[in-house]
């Protein structure tokens, strides 16, 4: 995987770009969003990470511009806001993923695989607003949550905690690729077609605070 990271902050980039080297993941790093801007179209990545809050242009002007340029490349913000306008500007304009600074480097790595399947990820602890930005894209008419087995419904709702494959195969015991399996069966059977959309229908019905499903 080749990340590409815009962030003002020398001392965050530079360990950012020593963590990803680390585990073997290729890294390189623009110090202003207008460096950021210029190399971009003539780099081969996977994924750009893209502070929100810089001094010269910020992330969501950043994401404006990439995506009148139809940049194909995923979008991750990686940021210290948790302000839920931040949030739902960056995924309107095209952000794949919203994390915190703060977040487990474990967790970062998981997260940016995830992105790089297609996959959109939001920090766990902002899922409710992702759930509020989406839930009008469900339709009355949606198959219902009893569709699931037992571990479809489980991992279903480790989905809408915002974890990734990684971490849910971690949780529930089980080998990762099973838990891809189980994600492909889920969206099949609820006539979904993202992680995202399981999520928002899981968490706006509250079926996961249902104890029938354990």
């Amino acid at each position: 995987m080749k990340v590409y990271i815009i962030d003002d902050h020398a001392l965050f980039r530079n360990g950012l770009v020593s963590l990803l080297e680390s585990r073997n993941i290729s890294a390189k790093a623009a110090s202003s969003p207008e460096q950021g801007l210029e190399e971009i179209p003539n780099l081969l990545i996977d994924i750009i990470l893209l502070d929100l809050r810089m001094p010269s242009m910020s992330g969501l002007e950043v994401l404006k511009v990439l995506k009148e340029r139809n940049e194909q490349t995923p979008v991750v913000i990686l940021t210290t806001s948790t302000d839920e306008n931040d949030l739902r500007d960056c995924l309107k304009h095209g952000a794949q993923g919203y994390l915190l600074k703060d977040m487990d480097p474990d967790e970062l790595v998981d997260s940016l695989n995830e992105v790089a399947t297609g996959s959109i990820i939001v920090t766990q602890n902002m899922t409710h607003v992702l759930v509020k930005a989406l839930k009008n894209e469900l339709t009355d008419s949606e198959p219902s949550f009893e569709l699931l087995t037992k571990r479809e419904k489980e991992v279903a709702c480790q989905i809408s905690g915002g974890h990734s494959n990684k971490v849910i195969a971690r949780e529930l015991g089980i080998a990762d690729g099973t838990v891809k399996l189980h994600v492909k069966s889920i969206l099949k059977k609820l006539s979904l077609s993202s992680r995202v959309e399981v999520a928002v229908m899981v968490t706006e019905k509250g079926y996961c605070k249902q104890k029938e499903y354990k």
